[in-house]
């Protein structure tokens, strides 16, 4: 049985809409919601918590909870800007779900979070003299002091100093699985998602384009529009490399393919172009080669060549392998 199943969940606010979502979740996934501003995701996580009136089915461990009120739902939520409540301390702000509900073994929990986040220096100051990276924690260790069944954070590193990125991501991975917590995490950020995520959503306009294991969705894109949010690039018809099948895209990474001027060039495909551009950027070149109507983006080391390949309208040769195609 799913732990948690979105079943054709729907919602809409002002002139945006969610449309028939559907996906599953295991106990203990960590399930990443990929999309860009505006897609739709925190929109999602609002109506799984039951904030926003929806229609569809949101199972629980079998049960339909899209009816139960937000605070019946056991869902800790952190926020993108934290939300913390500046009257009260940051002692006060973890231990408030326990003013309205029962927090088993609350003061050995609580021990635990505050010596696991690093927060016993902080427990009597106000929450305005905090930084992005202590208000971060303080909302973690309220969401988790909660016992909630699903954590859902929405973008939790975008405040964060980038220097900090790495040992924050790091934190969160541990906080999921010390407390045997199920989580829903929402960004944009493509190498957030590729470290934490065990399941991965991407999400367009409201609508679930693909979902599926990180590594499957981030390599192999379901559609042309899923392969250029991931940043994909050329991304070409198949016929170009002698398939017959019109509808049919191939992409090959800028990294990978050769350059030659000479023809003595061994790839599986190789193709002539014309240099449009090359541009020097501190270690490598970026070379823009025309093939037919076609433009190829090709990075290659400056270590490995002698000079640029920035002769506008040379005639050059590129080529790659078949093992460093991907097909959409």
């Amino acid at each position: 049985m799913d732990y948690l199943k979105i079943k054709n969940l729907s919602s809409k606010t002002n002139d945006f809409s969610l449309d028939k979502i559907t996906f599953d979740i295991q106990k203990n996934e960590y399930f990443v919601l990929l999309g860009q501003s505006g897609s739709g995701k925190t929109m999602l996580l609002e109506t799984i918590a039951g904030l926003n009136q929806c229609e569809g089915e949101i199972f629980y461990k079998g049960e339909d909870i899209s009816l139960l009120a937000t605070e019946k739902r056991d869902i800790g939520f952190v926020y993108q800007d934290f939300a913390l409540f500046p009257n009260l301390n940051v002692e006060e702000n973890i231990r408030f779900s326990s003013k309205y509900k029962k927090v088993v073994d609350a003061d050995t929990l609580f021990e635990d979070i505050v010596e696991f986040l690093k927060l016993d220096s902080l427990l009597d100051r106000d929450t305005k003299d905090l930084s992005g990276g202590e208000k971060q924690r303080v909302a973690i260790a309220r969401a988790i002091f909660s016992r909630p069944k699903i954590l859902l954070l929405d973008e939790p590193l975008s405040a964060i100093d980038p220097t900090f990125r790495n040992s924050i991501m790091k934190s969160l991975k541990d906080i999921h699985r010390r407390y045997d917590v199920t989580t829903i995490h929402v960004t944009h950020n493509f190498r957030e998602a590729s470290y934490l995520a065990d399941k991965i959503a991407i999400i367009m306009d409201g609508k679930i384009q693909q979902v599926g294991k990180a590594e499957d969705v981030l390599n192999h894109p379901i559609n042309i529009e899923v392969a250029r949010f991931l940043g994909f690039k050329n991304i070409f018809p198949a016929t170009m490399l002698g398939f017959s099948s019109s509808s049919k895209v191939f992409s090959v990474d800028p990294n990978v393919i050769k350059v030659s001027k000479n023809g003595t060039m061994e790839a599986d495909y190789i193709l002539e172009g014309v240099v449009e551009e090359c541009m020097g950027i501190v270690d490598h070149y970026k070379l823009f080669v025309k093939v037919k109507q076609h433009q190829f983006f090709i990075k290659i080391l400056k270590r490995d060549y002698e000079g640029c390949y920035a002769d506008r309208t040379n005639i050059i040769q590129i080529g790659f392998d078949k093992k460093d195609i991907s097909f959409i």
